[in-house]
């Protein structure tokens, strides 16, 4: 099933240069990259890679809809964290990523904390986007 925006309201725009050794730039407002290959994966790791990219882009998203999730359960995050590692290795011919979702909400039980982070997965459009191809694991925790 396919999760179809009823309107667009915002569309990023980026353009993107010499793959993980080039240069990302956005428009609105201008943000601009320089883009490396992490040591880990054989490169000089002295720039941004679009794990760390994807992680916090999934993270803030995230943040924003455990807000949604917060608000349908009368409860407050304003002091929440959400943790994302985004992993990345060898799949057939190419690679392929998975990721750690981890939410920390002070002062909350952790099982409501549990019940806020699935239906928060439920509601965020990159949970939506990765559901079904990326491996992602949504975990409550009691620290960070």
């Amino acid at each position: 099933m396919e999760n179809k925006p009823e309107k667009i309201v915002y569309t990023a725009v980026a353009e993107s240069t010499g793959g993980r050794s080039g240069r990302a730039v956005s428009t609105d407002p201008d943000i601009s990259l320089d883009l490396r290959a992490p040591k880990a994966m054989g490169g000089p790791g002295d720039g941004t890679n679009p794990e760390q990219l994807f992680a916090m882009g999934y993270g803030a998203c995230f943040q924003g809809a455990l807000g949604l999730a917060a608000k349908e359960a009368g409860v407050s995050v304003k002091d929440s964290v959400v943790r994302t590692s985004v992993g990345i290795g060898p799949e057939g011919e190419s690679f392929a990523i998975s990721v750690l979702l981890e939410v920390y909400i002070p002062d909350l039980p952790i099982e409501q904390v549990e019940q806020l982070a699935k239906r928060t997965h439920q509601l965020c459009p990159y949970s939506k986007a990765t559901r079904g191809n990326v491996p992602v694991e949504v975990s409550a925790v009691e620290s960070l």
